[in-house]
This record gives structure tokens, sequence and C-alpha cells, in this order.
């Protein structure tokens, strides 16, 4: 059985909480709480604090957050901005209030400098200018790590922060609006692959490199950090391996079967050109990520096809 006690998953039916929801199963916990948004509206301050009060987690994992792609962000940097500070806001608040023991606040790797040396290090936060197709969610995400920190220091709690790299898997929002460059491609490849289309268009030069984590893995080093973790500085999730973006798409087509011709459009933004995490200190904790790229696209892509109807379109 578990020993975290009454665990509340924040963000429980996303992508992250939902992989993290079931590592807590698998681990034997069973005094899981989480609630839809349309039951709690975390950006409401009374709502959250009434939430947390009634269920008294001793663990919350904070996975709730309004996340979206290079488009989705330059569109609409207000509400990125705005629904991110409310929500972890209060939550960290009310974890503070009522006296939650151990919190875990989930960020981004977009948090650091467009132009951080790579691989980037923890200790390159607040260090350069960030990068402005999603300035607005990273200085959300910031601000996290900095209340975390805080409140460590003012009331000894023993709360703690990681940022993941780009995260991937089942229950991905596959929306080409609002998703990320792994989805967006795997969506896109499969409907062109459907529709005989012999051309797809991909924005940027396809030059930037990123880094994939698969979103169980993620959900496997959050369970080991609060176990194994405690300390204010925040501490990278990631694989420590990076391809570009024409090598991404060039995967998804050959996983998906889509046998066309890539066109990469420059006259579109490539945000950051590298996004590689230096994730040494999490490997010297003994922790190291077990999904492969392609492994993890393949798995990706049979759960997409599998929840077609239901998936986030």
């Amino acid at each position: 059985m578990s020993n975290f006690g009454r665990v509340y998953v924040a963000g429980h039916r996303g992508l992250v909480g939902s992989a993290v929801w079931r590592a807590f199963e698998a681990r034997g916990c069973d005094d899981l709480v989480g609630a839809a948004s349309s039951d709690v509206d975390l950006r409401d301050r009374d709502a959250a604090f009434a939430f947390v009060g009634a269920q008294r987690p001793d663990v919350m994992v904070i996975a709730a957050a309004k996340v979206g792609g290079i488009l989705a962000n330059s569109t609409y940097p207000a509400q990125f901005l705005s629904e991110n500070l409310r929500i972890q806001v209060n939550l960290l608040d009310a974890a503070v209030e009522h006296g939650v023991g151990r919190v875990l606040f989930l960020g981004s790797s977009c948090i650091y400098p467009k132009l951080a040396e790579q691989p980037i290090k923890e200790s390159s936060l607040l260090t350069g200018a960030l990068e402005p197709t999603n300035d607005a969610y990273a200085i959300a995400k910031i601000s996290g790590i900095l209340q975390v920190q805080a409140i460590r220091r003012q009331y000894g709690l023993p709360y703690i922060s990681a940022m993941p790299t780009n995260l991937y898997g089942p229950g991905d929002n596959f929306d080409p609006l609002g998703s990320h460059v792994l989805p967006a491609l795997l969506r896109r490849f499969h409907e062109a692959k459907a529709s005989g289309t012999p051309e797809v268009t991909i924005w940027g030069s396809g030059t930037p490199r990123r880094e994939f984590l698969h979103v169980d893995d993620l959900a496997d080093a959050v369970l080991f950090l609060l176990e194994h973790y405690d300390d204010p500085e925040t501490i990278n999730v990631g694989t420590g391996v990076d391809v570009t973006v024409r090598e991404l798409a060039e995967t998804v087509a050959d996983v998906v079967g889509w046998e066309g011709r890539l066109v990469f459009d420059a006259s579109k933004p490539d945000g950051t050109p590298r996004k590689l995490l230096d994730v040494s200190r999490l490997a010297d904790l003994g922790w190291h990520a077990r999904t492969g790229l392609r492994e993890g696209v393949e798995s990706t892509y049979r759960w997409f096809v599998e929840h077609h109807a239901a998936a986030r379109l």
C-alpha cells in the first residue's frame, strides 16, 4: 500500500494529471482526490480554498494549468498569464492555510531564458530574456517556483517544484489550434494519410532542437521526487536527449505511415533555437527516463487511433 496518505492531484483529467493519477494508483494509493474544472473552478479563490479545506489532503500535486503551443500562447498571452497565476496562487495558498504537508508544483521548461547555455541548468533561471512567443506563460510558472520558495522560507514546509521538458502521451491535446508540436504533427499526418494529401506544411525552418518526455515517465518522476527530493531549487525532468523539429516530423510521419513531402515554412516563428534540459541533478538522485522517442510516439499514436472519437481534437 501507498505511504503517501490522501493525495490531491489538481488537474487530474489533463495530460499530466491523468498520468500522475495512474502512477499513484499503480503504487497502491487508494485515497486519491480530484475535481473536474466544471465542478471546481481553481481560478476562483473561494472555490479552491473550499475544496482543499474539505478534502484535507496530505499531498498535493499541482498539474492544473492552462497550456498550449506557440499559436495559442501568442494569441492569448493575457489568459495564459492570468489564469495560470490564479490557479497556482490559489492552490499554494490553500495548501498552506489547510495544512497540506507536501506539495509538488509542476512548471515548464519555457521558464528558462531563450538563449540559455545548453543543456539548460536549473541555475539559468532568471539570467536572461525569455522566448517572446510564450513569455506570459513562462512568467506565470516562474512565479509559481518563487512562491514555493517563499513558502519554504516563511513556513518551513517541504514544498518543491519540478520543471518537465516537452511532454506528450495518451490524453494529449490534438487540437491544431491549441496543441503542442508532437500531437499536432501526429494528427496532421494521420489526416493526410487518410485523405491522400501529398504534402504537409510545418511552421518554421525545422532546425530548432527539442527534447520530448513521455508523460508516464514524468508521472514516475513525480512520485520519485516526492519521496527523494526536498530542496528550494527547482529540478529539471527530461530525457537529456533532443532532436530537430525536422527529425521529429520524420519520425512521426514514419510511425503514422504517411509518405508525403514535408514543407517547412521559414516565414513562421521557430521559437527557442534549442531547449535541452540538463537532467544531471535528477540522474544523481537515481532517476532516469525509460521511454525512447519512437516507442513513445508509437504508443501515443495507438492511443490516438483507439480513442479518436473522444480525443481532444
